[in-house]
């Protein structure tokens, strides 16, 4: 096979090869095939997660009794009369008054149903300052904040008229209209900005219009196709709005990566000297494998979320497998049709200051990362001591990690109103905000047995510790439930709160509801949901993280032959994450340096950030990992040393590494700017980790760990020649003819 010889081999080879012979035609599919996944998913309709379908266990057992029963909850409200004279009582005329006029204005709008008052319920707080007025919203619950603004008017009015008393409305209702009014486009705005974020960067790394807009064409098409497509897969396995944002986040970020890899290998080819055809098939045998190495890879980490048995997680999982499956498949077909239809068009649209320098031979190599390389290549050993240990350093603080459900003030700090009065309810009435709720259900829920052991169940509710009261308990005779609100001890504390919960888990249902039978009485609510997420989640770890990273290691090894460099990009991987986890246990937990990044040191992590945080980095750190080493795999293979082939191999990469990892940094950061502690969570710990990933680990720690390491990159125990062999799509070209490949010493090898 002489030099001038392109055929190609591989499946991203022939995809490309195809594409762009059948330029129109792959355009053309790709085209219908988003309209259809569009217009069928519009068809079909998305099927949400339901209630009973978010956690297993009596939180599940609770939502399905509910769900089997046809009980529509509706969203309940409470008003908190307090006096903020340290003499005035609950008992007092005036006080007595507002609270009159608290019940009649809400029963004057119209909205509501099931007024009491805190006279006929007990709801006055132990030191007689406190009172609560409590409703229900008609109609759905889930639309309630759409339908409660005449009540808060109402509300306010009479505050208006009693300026010696704090009234003030809290609820399900209120609470998410005043969230919704206060951060519902804060989400919308940060998936908005980041197109145009990417599109910037982008512009900067290409200095053209026309080869800018191609990634983020991709990204959207496959964006839009994906939406679609989670439309159909709904009716098997049940979608969310969460699973859709992060879609939109995985979708641009890999979208964009993939096309910026062929995009720049190929202009790289053009500068080369190499005519167009030639250079888009020598991307597509190169960065078009690569692609497909990193695209599967990111899919199987993603797959990893559906081990967790968790119904949100599970959504988040798989939404974002079809976006990169989508993407990956993007980046292989139309993007070839389209680079060969635009030609040298693809410069269109220049822009004056950034003009690109051509440079002999095509070697697009960074001025900077030569330098760096040069010293690290020089000393490696050293190299790898430093990077090591600042990432251990960084790493660090991830031991003393402490994972919670943030509460309302930990999740949104005192900016807002009523978040002081969720506060003030919690104080005056611990728990009262979020009761427990046992759900009963028997044969007969009026039997003499069955009301018995309700009555002992409340009373030992109190006597055990586990709540203050008041119990209220609501029947529905003709479905034969009945809920009991449980205030549980602890309040907004959840380390008390949980405790509360086990003591009527374990001590009080089984003593009273337990000695009866045919009576189910699961345990949900807020404190349960987020304690059975919390348990759920921590089993599911061993799981997730052992698929992860034994299927990552497979894909590595069979797809570079090499025990050493899938045993390193798993190591690698993990340091990336533990440097991710290292620094938000250090700005979220201890509050070091939270000010730089406008958050506040809540003194825990959202419970879901770790395990989510491991899947998508690790999904995304092989992109650059994919790469950087097949580029120094094919400079192996043309016949350079190995030390010569990792300087080549990392210092033509690096703009483009450099370029993807801005962009991500860029759009996760974006997340890491919004209002609420767990966006910024997640935000900031993307940023970082990528940020260290494309910097320390690809530019310092790969490469002197590659030095050092030598010809034993390649090794491969003999036993395991028999693996199916996946690394064959390199372009021809890229071994000479009758050369074969030499090691350090100058004798030949096999890779």
């Amino acid at each position: 096979m002489g030099n001038g010889d392109t055929r190609v081999r591989g499946i991203a080879a022939r995809a490309g090869g195809w594409s762009a012979r059948h330029r129109w035609a792959a355009v053309g599919i790709w085209v219908l095939f988003v309209v259809l996944a569009m217009g069928l998913g519009s068809a079909a309709g998305r099927v949400d997660v339901k209630d009973s379908d978010q956690l297993k266990g009596e939180t599940h057992t609770a939502a399905t009794i509910i769900e089997d029963a046809g009980i529509d909850e509706p969203a309940g409200e409470t008003v908190l009369i307090q006096a903020t004279d340290g003499g005035v009582k609950a008992t007092d005329a005036g006080f007595r008054a507002a609270v009159e006029s608290v019940v009649k204005a809400v029963e004057a709008t119209g909205e509501v149903t099931d007024v009491t008052s805190p006279y006929e319920t007990d709801t006055i707080s132990k030191d007689g300052r406190s009172a609560l007025v409590q409703f229900d919203m008609r109609g759905d619950a889930e639309t309630a904040g759409e339908r409660v603004e005449p009540v808060l008017k109402a509300v306010e009015d009479v505050q208006k008229g009693h300026e010696s008393l704090r009234i003030e409305e809290i609820g399900g209702a209120s609470m998410n209209k005043t969230f919704d009014d206060a951060f519902g486009d804060d989400f919308k705005k940060a998936e908005i900005s980041a197109v145009p974020v990417a599109l910037g960067i982008l512009l900067i790394a290409f200095g053209a219009l026309v080869a800018a807009l191609l990634p983020v064409l991709l990204a959207i098409t496959a964006i839009m196709a994906t939406m679609g497509l989670m439309g159909i897969v709904s009716h098997v396995m049940p979608m969310s709005e969460t699973a859709n944002s992060v879609m939109l986040l995985v979708g641009l970020a890999v979208g964009v990566d993939y096309c910026l890899f062929y995009l720049r290998r190929e202009r790289e080819e053009r500068e080369a000297g190499r005519d167009a055809q030639t250079a888009l098939r020598v991307a597509a045998a190169t960065s078009g494998r690569a692609i497909i190495v990193s695209g599967v890879t990111v899919c199987v980490a993603m797959a990893g979320m559906l081990f967790t048995g968790l119904a949100e997680f599970e959504a988040m999982g798989l939404a974002s497998l079809m976006v990169v499956a989508v993407a990956m498949v993007g980046s292989v077909t139309v993007l070839p049709a389209l680079l060969s239809l635009l030609g040298g068009r693809v410069e269109k649209g220049r822009i004056p200051f950034l003009r690109r320098r051509q440079r002999s031979g095509g070697g697009s190599e960074s001025r900077f990362w030569t330098a760096v390389l040069k010293g690290v290549l020089a000393k490696p050993l050293v190299s790898v001591v430093v990077a090591a240990g600042v990432l251990l350093a960084i790493t660090a603080p991830a031991v003393g990690m402490k994972t919670q459900n943030l509460t309302l003030d930990q999740e949104f700090g005192d900016s807002l109103p009523i978040v002081q009065t969720y506060n003030r309810v919690n104080d005056a009435f611990p728990g009262g905000s979020e009761p427990a709720e046992v759900v009963v259900r028997a044969d007969d829920i009026n039997a003499p047995e069955v009301r018995s052991a309700i009555a002992d169940f409340r009373e030992q509710a109190i006597s055990s510790g586990a709540s203050r009261g008041p119990v209220d308990i609501k029947l529905h005779d003709a479905q034969n439930v009945a809920f009991v609100y449980v205030p549980l001890v602890g309040g907004s504390d959840m380390d008390k709160a949980s405790a509360s919960l086990d003591k009527l888990r374990d001590e009080v249902r089984p003593a009273t509801l337990g000695e009866v039978d045919g009576v189910e009485a699961p345990v949900t609510g807020g404190v349960a949901m987020s304690k059975d997420f919390n348990d759920q989640l921590v089993g599911s770890v061993v799981p997730v993280f052992a698929f992860v990273v034994v299927f990552a290691f497979l894909l590595m090894l069979l797809c570079f032959r090499s025990l050493t460099i899938a045993i390193t990009s798993i190591v690698l991987n993990l340091l990336s994450v533990g440097a991710a986890y290292g620094i938000l246990v250090a700005v979220f937990q201890h509050g070091w340096g939270a000010s730089l990044v406008g958050a506040e040191g809540v003194g825990a992590i959202v419970s879901w950030l770790p395990l989510f945080l491991f899947v998508i980095l690790f999904g995304l750190s092989m992109d650059y990992h994919v790469f950087v080493v097949s580029r120094i795999r094919e400079a192996r293979l043309r016949g350079r040393t190995t030390k010569d082939a990792i300087q080549h191999g990392v210092v033509t990469t690096a703009g483009v590494v450099t370029s993807a990892a801005v962009i991500m940094v860029a759009v996760f950061a974006i997340f890491g700017t919004l209002s609420m502690q767990s966006m910024k969570q997640m935000g900031v710990g993307l940023a970082a980790a990528v940020l260290i990933d494309a910097t320390i680990i690809r530019g310092v720690l790969l490469p002197a760990v590659m030095a050092l390491l030598g010809e034993r990159n390649w090794y491969l125990p003999k036993w395991l020649n028999r693996m199916p062999d996946l690394t064959h799509d390199e372009a021809p070209e890229a071994v000479t003819r009758g050369a074969a490949s030499r090691d350090d010493e100058g004798e030949p090898i096999r890779v």
